[in-house]
């Protein structure tokens, strides 16, 4: 049996210990804790860098946009294609909710990437609390414009009509399940790979240095994949966000 001591240094070193939500202000208001965490921390941050980088970078007065602004409209032209393409014109409206979404997870991930930063995205109560919001308002937007009628969205044209009983069903919990396919997917990607990073980089520390080149070289190119895979989630996120108002619109 591994001694206290045995059992702390293993602690110490866990791949796990970077998910670990440490309070760095304690406060309490009716009972409820709302400590400030370092997961609050890295959410601060991304959400004052999103603000900083579309503001300063923004310049209507230049003639010529700098590459900094090529970046900002790059994002922004990329979200109203994507509501255009899947939504249509009625999509137009829903632009800052959905950017804002794609922004926040973007940029989070990106944050998460940055050595002795908390991965916000890599813990399922806030990726459920973001599918959560994107399923209540697609909700109640499906049923602000086909009142009762949205209802038939779990109705399947052209199927015979004793499937019914079995694929009304299916498609009910099929719909309900979206915010946990919506939050699983992004927070088991980014735990998995920041789990990965750190597994391998525990690997170099302990090598000597030229058996350790092999895994140091496999981290530079896993860093890359992450940065890939950073961009698809949000990427994701924000897809399945429009395709999930598109069906609030268009039903079957």
């Amino acid at each position: 049996m591994a001694s206290s001591g045995e059992h702390s240094g293993h602690e110490k070193h866990s791949p796990l210990d970077q998910f670990e939500i440490n309070p760095l202000v304690n406060f309490e208001v009716g009972g409820v804790n709302l400590a400030f965490t370092n997961s609050s921390v890295s959410m601060v941050i991304t959400v004052l860098f999103i603000t900083l980088f579309l503001t300063l970078t923004v310049n209507p007065r230049s003639i010529v946009p700098s590459r900094m602004q090529l970046i900002s409209e790059l994002c922004y032209n990329f979200i109203a294609q994507l509501l255009n393409d899947t939504v249509g014109d009625q999509g137009k409206r829903y632009f800052p909710f959905v950017f804002s979404i794609f922004m926040f997870v973007l940029i989070g991930n990106m944050v998460g990437m940055i050595p002795y930063q908390f991965t916000f995205t890599s813990h399922i109560i806030v990726t459920f609390a973001l599918a959560t919001v994107v399923f209540i308002g697609v909700t109640i937007l499906g049923f602000v414009n086909h009142g009762i009628r949205f209802f038939t969205f779990f109705y399947i044209p052209g199927v015979p009509f004793y499937m019914h009983p079995l694929l009304i069903p299916i498609e009910v919990i099929s719909y309900l399940s979206r915010p946990i396919s919506l939050s699983v997917r992004l927070f088991a990607n980014m735990l998995a790979g920041h789990t990965l990073l750190k597994v391998f980089a525990g690997f170099v520390v302990s090598m000597p240095f030229f058996t350790g080149v092999l895994p140091l070289t496999f981290i530079v190119a896993l860093t890359g994949l992450e940065i890939l895979i950073a961009f698809l989630q949000a990427y994701v996120f924000a897809i399945l966000t429009c395709l999930y108002i598109n069906d609030a619109y268009h039903l079957h």
